[in-house]
């Protein structure tokens, strides 16, 4: 028994390594996608219209104009493009029913849930190689890293601080996973994937060594592959 779980786990860091590899050579890409995306954007600019294309599914969101947006941080939120409902499992796993949208744009996203399980969200996904934030992250980057596949650990000043040292541990041995302080959400530790999520009652739940194994790269992943570096780092 002892041979087919080590077989098992043998076989699951080879595929994640595989991914990683790909995800390096799609970066590469990416940046070259980026650069070019830059020109075309500056040459709108020189026309007087701006247009920020989505990479990954090909749509097109118009850029804020000034009757949309206030400057700088100020701006109006997006709209996370997000509708439906949470329904909760027998596990406690709660899974999102319903639209979740995957739209790149720029700016502040308002969802309907947190921390959030998918929607619209930053071009630019956050670096989710076992990264362990001690301050707060952009869930609109943080939400292009769920799309890539990785699950992020979120906790509140009310968490153990035992238990943060020991889920920053296995985030760190965790490729395609994050961790960060959040505020905002309804218990003291929760763990998001796209479209899932849960609240664990501390390092030592056996459900945080579950939902990393199923949602690590999981099926409900929108671009398994996708890289978890070279991205944002904050």
């Amino acid at each position: 028994m002892g041979s087919a779980k080590n077989s098992s786990a043998a076989a699951r860091a080879a595929r994640i390594e595989e991914m990683r590899r790909a995800g390096r050579a799609r970066a590469r890409r990416t940046q070259v996608l980026t650069v070019a995306a830059g020109v075309v954007a500056v040459a709108g600019l020189a026309v007087g219209g701006v247009v920020l294309v989505d990479s990954q599914s090909g749509e097109q969101v118009p850029a804020a104009s000034g009757d949309a947006r206030d400057a700088g941080d100020a701006w109006d939120a997006w709209d996370a493009g997000d509708s439906g409902h949470f329904t909760t499992g027998p596990d406690g796993v709660r899974t999102w029913s319903g639209k979740l949208s995957r739209t790149h744009v720029t700016g502040k996203v308002s969802y309907p849930m947190h921390p959030p399980v998918g929607g619209n969200h930053d071009p630019v996904w956050l670096n989710c190689n076992g990264e362990v934030y001690t301050e707060p992250v952009r869930d609109e980057n943080a939400v292009h890293a769920l799309e890539h596949g990785a699950v992020w650990v979120t906790y509140t000043g009310e968490a153990a601080e035992a238990d943060v040292e020991a889920l920053s541990a296995k985030v760190r041995k965790t490729p395609y996973s994050l961790m960060s302080p959040y505020g905002n959400q309804a218990a003291p530790i929760m763990l998001s994937a796209w479209g899932h999520q849960v609240t664990v009652k501390g390092a030592s739940d056996p459900e945080v060594d579950r939902f990393l194994a199923t949602y690590v790269q999981g099926g409900q992943t929108p671009e398994p592959g996708a890289p978890c570096t070279g991205g944002a780092s904050k």
